[in-house]
């Protein structure tokens, strides 16, 4: 016997459960779109390898497979929390957490299995390819101070570190027994091993200055080994959006022994176009200039102590991405860059003679 069904008659109810016994389940749900939060947030501070605290927080709508990655940002940003480990899994009740270093930023990324990352990054993550989303987050009030002890110097006050830092691609241990100001004033910083560790220096002013004329004079440097490198610059921790505010005048090879030149003057963020510029510093006592200026910044390297007719040996004037003032304080880094083929082999110093400053 045929039944022949009226559509027309039947109710509403049983008009929607027709297709599933005519034809089974054939009905698919759309996917949830994924989120990434996170929940717990270290302070925002100057990273360094004993400055850490726990991140954490939650991911709706993760497949199977998909994993966090953290990044911190304390200069660069620097994947968390050790570049071993990067991949952080997403437990059942969809948490996740790390360990990570502190840093002023921090950034949570929700990937795919096969996304293995960059152990650091200029600037910060952005989604695409395997980054399937990104949350950046800014440190959550401050850290401690870090500890540091005072310095009078060219009767400026200064603090110098004591604490490590990242810098060159090696977690430089800052010793403040290696900073010093001798019977003539003049300022003596030094790399040196300590208990079968190279051990660096660095020191800031305590305030900003802002606009004006920098100006250093600074002893021969022709004998630093290729992977040791004083880093004169401006420095602001908390200007991120500015590229924190960092202005650069480097001496070193960059831990290459045939290096061509051996001195750079930067304005950060120095893979741009026109950021950076090289050049070759002879032996013998030189004076380093910088004149900040809204909308130019201009570099001079002149032969021997602070005078108007100085032989000048270098000079460059940037007029793009110059900064404008804000809490950036100027800071000098005598430190060590990773090199396999120059490893460090020896102490080195060097001494800044006199700093001067003109509004």
């Amino acid at each position: 016997m045929k039944v022949k069904l009226n559509f027309a008659v039947l109710p509403a109810v049983l008009l929607i459960a027709m297709p599933f016994v005519l034809g089974g389940c054939t009905s698919h749900s759309a996917d949830a779109t994924p989120s990434i939060e996170i929940e717990s947030i270290p302070p925002a501070a100057e990273g360094g390898r004993d400055r850490m605290g726990t991140i954490s927080g939650r991911v709706v709508g993760a497949r199977a497979g998909q994993k966090v990655v953290v990044y911190a940002q304390s200069g660069p940003w620097w994947v968390q929390p050790r570049v071993e480990t990067p991949l952080i899994a997403i437990r059942a009740d969809s948490t996740w957490s790390t360990e990570t270093h502190f840093g002023f930023q921090y950034a949570a990324l929700l990937v795919d299995r096969d996304y293995r990352p960059p152990p650091t990054l200029d600037v910060a993550p952005t989604q695409g390819g395997s980054v399937l989303l990104v949350k950046v987050v800014k440190g959550a009030g401050s850290a401690p101070d870090l500890p540091t002890k005072p310095l009078d110097f060219s009767g400026y006050d200064w603090k110098v570190r004591t604490t490590s830092a990242v810098r060159g691609g090696e977690d430089n241990l800052y010793d403040g027994d290696n900073v010093w100001t001798d019977a003539s004033g003049a300022l003596h910083l030094r790399i040196s091993k300590k208990s079968d560790k190279w051990t660096c220096a660095h020191i800031s002013l305590t305030r900003s200055l802002g606009y004006g004329t920098y100006i250093l004079t600074v002893r021969d440097i022709s004998h630093l080994e290729p992977a040791a490198i004083l880093s004169i610059h401006t420095y602001d921790p908390m200007g991120g959006e500015r590229h924190f505010r960092e202005m650069d005048f480097e001496i070193g090879r960059w831990g290459e022994g045939g290096r061509k030149y051996n001195a750079q003057y930067v304005i950060q963020p120095f893979f741009l176009p026109g950021n950076i510029t090289e050049f070759t510093e002879p032996s013998g006592t030189l004076t380093e200039t910088l004149l900040w200026e809204p909308g130019q910044a201009s570099f001079k390297t002149t032969r021997g102590p602070i005078r108007t007719d100085a032989p000048v040996i270098y000079e460059h004037a940037f007029t793009s991405g110059v900064p404008t003032p804000g809490q950036e304080l100027l800071q000098m880094m005598f430190y060590i860059v990773a090199s396999d083929k120059y490893p460090l082999q020896r102490d080195n110093e060097v001494v800044i003679e006199k700093f001067e400053y003109l509004p």
